[in-house]
């Protein structure tokens, strides 16, 4: 497993070893023992699907304490652009954008650390989103920021006219400069 660290502390691409011939390829897509060895000791407790089409965009979601979680994301069928803001208090990157392109091609994952908000769009005709995390969805701790908020410049590779974008993440509210105590 390839590590690569992103210019944002804690927000890691993994990239699996992959094994190809003329049958197709295989990896392993988490392995504990090789998170533990490069000293990423998370308990991933709970894994995630969601399918979308193209111009979907969920997000930008997170939960708050206790309840905040870490994920483990990646693209086993389409193609997303995987977005990530830091929103961790004190932090030196505290309110920058992290984007990559995910894919079944590339295979590459992200790890998102407790504390960012995360989102992506659908860029392929449909797409199979999988993400594990290590802490439990809480309805009563789940927030988020709006995902065209014009603070964070994200381009979603989607055109206006194509997105599709949920009444609930529409409603979400746009990003306070200010890091929350």
């Amino acid at each position: 497993m390839k590590i690569t660290h992103t210019d944002i502390e804690g927000l890691l691409i993994l990239e699996p070893d992959v094994y190809a011939d003329s049958r197709g390829c295989f990896y392993e897509s988490y392995n504990s023992r090789k998170f533990i060895i490069n000293h990423l000791e998370y308990f991933f407790v709970q894994d995630n699907e969601a399918e979308s089409k193209y111009g979907v965009i969920r997000g930008l979601h997170f939960q708050n304490d206790p309840m905040a979680q870490t994920k483990l994301v990646r693209v086993p069928f389409g193609e997303v652009l995987d977005v990530a803001i830091d929103l961790r208090p004190g932090s030196t990157t505290f309110g920058k954008v992290f984007s990559i392109i995910l894919n079944q091609f590339n295979k590459k994952q992200l790890l998102i650390p407790r504390g960012f908000a995360h989102g992506y769009s659908v860029l392929s005709e449909s797409s199979v989103f999988h993400y594990k995390c290590d802490n439990y969805y809480s309805k009563s701790h789940e927030s988020g920021y709006h995902p065209l908020d014009s603070y964070f410049k994200i381009d979603w590779q989607i055109p206006p006219d194509k997105m599709i974008i949920s009444p609930k993440d529409l409603a979400l509210p746009v990003f306070n400069l200010q890091p929350k105590a």
